[in-house]
């Protein structure tokens, strides 16, 4: 205990003079005593070595297969919500598939117009500018999908006539039928040749800042139909005159953000006041530009999607689709009349 003491006392005396009394090997010799022996390096790394198996086995076996058991059961449950879902939409598809064919079937028009007028009887009220959406399916395959696009449009504007429909604006995201409009334009005056006879109603085919194909005719109100056309022979629907325009993606927010444009610059030149910029203005401008807001659109696929469809013109338009559909069929096209005549026209009030 005394030399323990006294070993204190040197290194504290050591200390207040700044370890300049003891040299460092003499402190490294004065306080080895009392250091713990150190443990053998081999004992000391089998041991770490085989604490660290256990520990990585433990873990493993508490964490890996409750890890392995949680990932198996998550992927049970999505597998089961796939297969419930799937079969519920393909119960659903097979449903309306069938329901639409029945429906085809029983409502035929076997391309002669006085059925198509008889399926509209009692209709008290029929659009007068009606508007579809069609889709090219695949630009990649060649002119067989282009073919089928452009009969498409025929059978359509047949339809329409054959209804009293005489103003009809295809809608096509891509723009390929207008550069088209002459072979548009054969082929749906061969379709109407087919429909009517020799003395079918006269055609128009255009595209907005495009000239028309065809003759123009100034449409007045009895060839825009306001109710059922079952009363007309075919000599009357003869002398009719269908108008049929072409649109496409630019004709939409492309179109309204040029007259921005336009009306900004006149604004900034003095040759617009902004108080004249209104929007009656836009409004006249859009419809005169592109064309006027149509009452009824009729969508061919199985969903609502527009597709880029002109934003302006269908502020207060009816959209009509039948769910799951997934071509250009007239049963379609004679609910979506039917539909329109039930409709309750509110103006967005």
């Amino acid at each position: 205990m005394p030399s323990r003491a006294r070993d204190l006392a040197v290194y504290r005396r050591d200390e207040r003079m700044g370890h300049q009394l003891l040299t460092r090997e003499e402190r490294m010799k004065l306080i080895e005593s009392y250091l713990p022996s150190p443990p053998s390096r081999s004992r000391s790394s089998s041991q770490t070595r085989l604490t660290r198996s256990a520990t990585r086995q433990d873990k493993m076996t508490r964490f890996g297969v409750r890890r392995f058991l949680r990932r198996q059961y998550h992927v049970l449950v999505f597998v089961l919500i796939h297969i419930f879902f799937s079969l519920y939409i393909r119960l659903r598809q097979a449903y309306h598939a069938v329901g639409n064919r029945v429906y085809s079937v029983y409502y035929h028009h076997h391309r002669t117009p006085a059925l198509i007028r008889r399926d509209l009887k009692g209709l008290g009220r029929l659009p007068k500018h009606l508007s579809v959406i069609l889709t090219l399916e695949d630009q990649r395959r060649g002119g067989g999908d282009v073919e089928k696009l452009v009969d498409e449009v025929s059978e359509i504007a047949a339809w329409c006539a054959s209804a009293g429909i005489f103003q009809l604006s295809i809608y096509e995201k891509t723009g390929v039928l207008k550069s088209l409009l002459k072979a548009t334009h054969r082929a749906i005056s061969q379709k109407l040749c087919f429909y009517f006879g020799p003395d079918h109603p006269s055609v128009s085919l255009g595209a907005p800042h495009l000239p028309p194909v065809g003759p123009s005719v100034v449409l007045n109100g009895s060839g825009h139909g306001g109710g059922s056309s079952s009363g007309d022979d075919d000599d009357h629907e003869a002398s009719k005159h269908l108008s049929v325009l072409l649109i496409s993606a630019e004709d939409g927010r492309e179109s309204i953000v040029d007259l921005t444009k336009t009306l900004a610059e006149m604004s900034q030149r003095k040759k617009l006041s902004t108080a004249d910029i209104t929007m009656e203005l836009v409004d006249a401008e859009l419809n005169e530009s592109i064309m006027s807001e149509p009452d009824l659109l009729i969508l061919f696929g199985p969903h609502v999607e527009l597709a880029g469809y002109p934003p302006w013109q269908i502020r207060l338009t009816e959209i009509f689709h039948v769910r799951d559909n997934q071509e250009v069929d007239y049963q379609v096209f004679l609910r979506g009349l039917r539909k329109y005549a039930q409709a309750q026209m509110r103006l967005g009030r």
